[in-house]
Protein backbone atom coordinates (compact mmCIF):
# COMPACT_ATOMS: atom_id res chain seq x y z
CA UNK A 1 0.00 0.00 0.00
CA UNK A 2 1.18 3.50 -0.82
CA UNK A 3 2.53 5.01 2.44
CA UNK A 4 0.88 8.38 1.79
CA UNK A 5 -2.52 6.77 1.27
CA UNK A 6 -1.97 4.53 4.29
CA UNK A 7 -1.12 7.48 6.55
CA UNK A 8 -4.24 9.36 5.40
CA UNK A 9 -6.68 6.46 5.78
CA UNK A 10 -5.43 4.82 9.01
CA UNK A 11 -7.08 7.37 11.37
CA UNK A 12 -10.43 6.81 9.65
CA UNK A 13 -10.03 3.06 10.15
CA UNK A 14 -9.54 3.70 13.88
CA UNK A 15 -12.87 5.52 14.03
CA UNK A 16 -14.56 2.71 12.11
CA UNK A 17 -13.09 0.14 14.49
CA UNK A 18 -14.47 1.99 17.50
CA UNK A 19 -17.87 2.33 15.82
CA UNK A 20 -17.89 -1.44 15.29
CA UNK A 21 -18.16 -1.93 19.06
CA UNK A 22 -21.95 -1.90 18.56
CA UNK A 23 -21.67 -5.36 17.02
CA UNK A 24 -19.89 -6.84 20.04
CA UNK A 25 -21.01 -4.90 23.13
CA UNK A 26 -24.70 -4.80 24.02
CA UNK A 27 -24.53 -2.19 26.74
CA UNK A 28 -22.76 1.14 26.96
CA UNK A 29 -19.03 1.11 27.46
CA UNK A 30 -18.13 0.66 31.17
CA UNK A 31 -17.16 4.04 32.71
CA UNK A 32 -13.75 2.79 33.85
CA UNK A 33 -12.91 1.52 30.36
CA UNK A 34 -14.06 4.80 28.83
CA UNK A 35 -11.92 6.81 31.25
CA UNK A 36 -8.90 4.63 30.48
CA UNK A 37 -9.37 5.00 26.72
CA UNK A 38 -9.94 8.75 26.91
CA UNK A 39 -6.83 9.17 29.05
CA UNK A 40 -4.89 7.00 26.62
CA UNK A 41 -6.13 9.11 23.70
CA UNK A 42 -5.04 12.28 25.50
CA UNK A 43 -1.54 10.94 26.07
CA UNK A 44 -1.20 9.87 22.45
CA UNK A 45 -2.28 13.26 21.12
CA UNK A 46 -0.07 15.30 23.45
CA UNK A 47 3.00 13.19 22.63
CA UNK A 48 2.22 13.34 18.91
CA UNK A 49 1.83 17.11 19.09
CA UNK A 50 5.23 17.53 20.75
CA UNK A 51 7.41 14.99 18.92
CA UNK A 52 5.76 14.84 15.50
CA UNK A 53 4.67 18.47 15.08
CA UNK A 54 6.10 21.12 17.44
CA UNK A 55 9.72 19.91 17.62
CA UNK A 56 9.96 19.43 13.81
CA UNK A 57 8.46 22.91 13.34
CA UNK A 58 11.17 24.40 15.60
CA UNK A 59 13.92 22.40 13.89
CA UNK A 60 12.94 23.81 10.49
CA UNK A 61 13.96 27.33 11.58
CA UNK A 62 17.34 28.90 12.24
CA UNK A 63 18.54 31.30 14.90
CA UNK A 64 16.53 33.00 17.65
CA UNK A 65 13.62 33.66 15.29
CA UNK A 66 13.11 29.92 14.76
CA UNK A 67 10.61 29.87 17.61
CA UNK A 68 8.34 32.52 16.05
CA UNK A 69 6.54 30.40 13.39
CA UNK A 70 5.82 27.52 15.81
CA UNK A 71 4.51 29.96 18.43
CA UNK A 72 2.25 31.75 15.96
CA UNK A 73 1.04 28.48 14.49
CA UNK A 74 0.37 26.91 17.89
CA UNK A 75 -1.71 29.86 19.10
CA UNK A 76 -3.48 29.96 15.75
CA UNK A 77 -4.50 26.32 16.13
CA UNK A 78 -5.97 27.00 19.56
CA UNK A 79 -7.79 30.09 18.28
CA UNK A 80 -9.22 28.23 15.29
CA UNK A 81 -10.77 25.46 17.41
CA UNK A 82 -11.98 28.00 19.97
CA UNK A 83 -13.79 29.86 17.19
CA UNK A 84 -15.35 26.67 15.86
CA UNK A 85 -16.53 25.72 19.34
CA UNK A 86 -18.07 29.16 19.73
CA UNK A 87 -20.01 29.30 16.46
CA UNK A 88 -21.05 25.66 16.08
CA UNK A 89 -23.75 24.00 18.22
CA UNK A 90 -22.36 20.77 19.67
CA UNK A 91 -22.37 18.68 22.79
CA UNK A 92 -19.45 17.28 24.73
CA UNK A 93 -19.28 13.53 25.42
CA UNK A 94 -19.93 14.33 29.07
CA UNK A 95 -23.19 16.08 28.22
CA UNK A 96 -22.33 19.80 28.29
CA UNK A 97 -23.72 21.79 25.38
CA UNK A 98 -21.84 24.67 23.73
CA UNK A 99 -22.27 26.98 20.78
CA UNK A 100 -25.41 28.84 19.68
CA UNK A 101 -28.82 27.34 20.40
CA UNK A 102 -30.18 24.96 17.75
CA UNK A 103 -32.80 22.28 17.25
CA UNK A 104 -30.24 19.55 16.67
CA UNK A 105 -30.74 16.40 18.71
CA UNK A 106 -28.30 15.42 21.44
CA UNK A 107 -26.90 12.62 19.25
CA UNK A 108 -26.48 14.99 16.30
CA UNK A 109 -24.60 17.48 18.46
CA UNK A 110 -22.36 14.76 19.84
CA UNK A 111 -21.62 13.47 16.34
CA UNK A 112 -20.93 17.02 15.19
CA UNK A 113 -18.49 17.57 18.06
CA UNK A 114 -16.43 14.50 17.19
CA UNK A 115 -16.54 15.31 13.47
CA UNK A 116 -15.36 18.89 14.08
CA UNK A 117 -12.44 17.75 16.19
CA UNK A 118 -11.46 15.01 13.77
CA UNK A 119 -10.61 17.60 11.14
CA UNK A 120 -7.50 19.04 12.86
CA UNK A 121 -6.28 15.50 13.45
CA UNK A 122 -6.48 14.92 9.71
CA UNK A 123 -4.65 18.21 9.22
CA UNK A 124 -1.89 17.00 11.52
CA UNK A 125 -1.37 13.88 9.45
CA UNK A 126 -1.45 15.93 6.25
CA UNK A 127 1.28 18.32 7.34
CA UNK A 128 3.40 15.43 8.66
CA UNK A 129 3.17 13.72 5.27
CA UNK A 130 3.98 16.99 3.54
CA UNK A 131 7.05 17.31 5.72
CA UNK A 132 8.15 13.82 4.73
CA UNK A 133 7.70 14.62 1.05
CA UNK A 134 9.24 18.09 0.96
CA UNK A 135 11.56 18.43 3.94
CA UNK A 136 13.99 16.38 5.98
CA UNK A 137 11.32 14.28 7.64
CA UNK A 138 10.84 10.53 7.75
CA UNK A 139 7.63 9.01 6.38
CA UNK A 140 7.77 6.54 9.26
CA UNK A 141 7.20 9.49 11.60
CA UNK A 142 4.06 10.46 9.69
CA UNK A 143 2.84 6.86 9.86
CA UNK A 144 3.52 6.78 13.61
CA UNK A 145 1.45 9.95 14.05
CA UNK A 146 -1.31 8.47 11.91
CA UNK A 147 -1.31 5.27 13.95
CA UNK A 148 -1.38 7.19 17.21
CA UNK A 149 -4.40 9.22 16.07
CA UNK A 150 -6.11 6.03 14.92
CA UNK A 151 -5.66 4.53 18.38
CA UNK A 152 -7.27 7.51 20.06
CA UNK A 153 -10.08 7.49 17.47
CA UNK A 154 -11.26 4.08 18.66
CA UNK A 155 -13.06 5.40 21.78
CA UNK A 156 -14.40 8.35 19.78
CA UNK A 157 -16.10 6.01 17.31
CA UNK A 158 -17.60 4.03 20.18
CA UNK A 159 -18.77 7.20 21.95
CA UNK A 160 -20.92 8.00 18.90
CA UNK A 161 -22.13 4.58 17.76
CA UNK A 162 -23.07 3.08 21.12
CA UNK A 163 -25.44 5.89 22.22
CA UNK A 164 -27.04 5.72 18.77
CA UNK A 165 -27.66 2.03 19.28
CA UNK A 166 -29.04 2.67 22.79
CA UNK A 167 -31.55 5.11 21.26
CA UNK A 168 -33.01 2.32 19.14
CA UNK A 169 -31.12 2.64 15.88
CA UNK A 170 -29.97 -0.51 14.12
CA UNK A 171 -26.41 -1.68 14.65
CA UNK A 172 -25.53 -1.00 11.01
CA UNK A 173 -26.93 2.54 11.11
CA UNK A 174 -25.09 3.29 14.36
CA UNK A 175 -21.89 1.88 12.87
CA UNK A 176 -22.27 3.88 9.65
CA UNK A 177 -22.87 7.21 11.40
CA UNK A 178 -20.02 6.62 13.84
CA UNK A 179 -17.66 5.72 11.02
CA UNK A 180 -18.65 8.68 8.87
CA UNK A 181 -17.66 11.06 11.68
CA UNK A 182 -14.07 10.12 10.85
CA UNK A 183 -14.26 10.64 7.08
CA UNK A 184 -13.22 14.28 7.51
CA UNK A 185 -9.74 13.13 8.58
CA UNK A 186 -8.48 11.80 5.24
CA UNK A 187 -10.27 14.69 3.49
CA UNK A 188 -8.67 17.30 5.75
CA UNK A 189 -5.31 15.58 5.51
CA UNK A 190 -5.40 15.53 1.71
CA UNK A 191 -6.40 19.20 1.46
CA UNK A 192 -3.67 20.35 3.84
CA UNK A 193 -1.14 18.10 2.09
CA UNK A 194 -1.85 19.79 -1.22
CA UNK A 195 -1.52 23.27 0.31
CA UNK A 196 1.61 22.53 2.32
CA UNK A 197 3.53 20.94 -0.54
CA UNK A 198 2.80 23.95 -2.75
CA UNK A 199 3.87 26.59 -0.21
CA UNK A 200 6.91 25.26 1.64
CA UNK A 201 7.49 28.44 3.63
CA UNK A 202 4.35 27.91 5.69
CA UNK A 203 5.30 24.40 6.81
CA UNK A 204 6.48 25.38 10.34
CA UNK A 205 3.28 27.36 10.84
CA UNK A 206 1.08 24.48 9.68
CA UNK A 207 2.85 21.89 11.81
CA UNK A 208 2.41 23.99 14.93
CA UNK A 209 -1.15 24.95 13.92
CA UNK A 210 -2.10 21.28 13.76
CA UNK A 211 -0.43 20.73 17.15
CA UNK A 212 -2.37 23.61 18.69
CA UNK A 213 -5.65 22.25 17.33
CA UNK A 214 -4.94 18.78 18.70
CA UNK A 215 -3.91 20.12 22.11
CA UNK A 216 -7.10 22.16 22.26
CA UNK A 217 -9.12 18.97 21.76
CA UNK A 218 -7.22 17.31 24.62
CA UNK A 219 -7.62 20.20 27.06
CA UNK A 220 -11.20 21.10 26.16
CA UNK A 221 -12.73 17.69 25.49
CA UNK A 222 -10.77 14.67 26.64
CA UNK A 223 -9.20 15.67 29.97
CA UNK A 224 -12.43 17.12 31.48
CA UNK A 225 -14.31 14.02 30.38
CA UNK A 226 -12.10 11.45 32.07
CA UNK A 227 -11.53 13.69 35.12
CA UNK A 228 -15.21 13.78 36.07
CA UNK A 229 -16.61 11.57 38.80
CA UNK A 230 -14.89 8.73 40.60
CA UNK A 231 -11.67 6.97 39.61
CA UNK A 232 -10.27 9.85 37.55
CA UNK A 233 -6.83 8.38 38.24
CA UNK A 234 -7.70 5.63 35.74
CA UNK A 235 -7.67 8.28 33.03
CA UNK A 236 -4.32 9.56 34.30
CA UNK A 237 -2.87 6.05 34.04
CA UNK A 238 -4.21 5.84 30.49
CA UNK A 239 -2.61 9.20 29.69
CA UNK A 240 0.79 7.97 30.89
CA UNK A 241 0.54 4.78 28.82
CA UNK A 242 -0.61 6.62 25.71
CA UNK A 243 2.08 9.29 26.00
CA UNK A 244 4.82 6.72 26.52
CA UNK A 245 3.63 4.56 23.60
CA UNK A 246 3.44 7.47 21.17
CA UNK A 247 6.82 8.74 22.30
CA UNK A 248 8.38 5.34 21.66
CA UNK A 249 6.68 4.99 18.28
CA UNK A 250 7.84 8.42 17.14
CA UNK A 251 11.43 7.97 18.29
CA UNK A 252 11.81 4.40 17.02
CA UNK A 253 9.98 4.83 13.72
CA UNK A 254 10.88 8.48 13.12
Amino acid sequence: MNPVFAALIIPFLGTALGSAFVFFIRREMPPLVQKLLLGFASGVMVAASVWSLIIPAIDMGQGPSAILPPTVGLLGGFAFLLLIDYVTPHIHPGGGTEGPESRLSRTAKLSLAVTIHNFPEGMAVGVAIAGALTADFNMAGALALSLGIAIQNVPEGAIISMPLRAEGNSRWKAFAIGSLSGIVEPVGGALVLLLATSVLGIMPYMLAFAAGAMLYVVVEELVPEYSQGKHSNIGTVGFAIGFALMMVLDVVLG
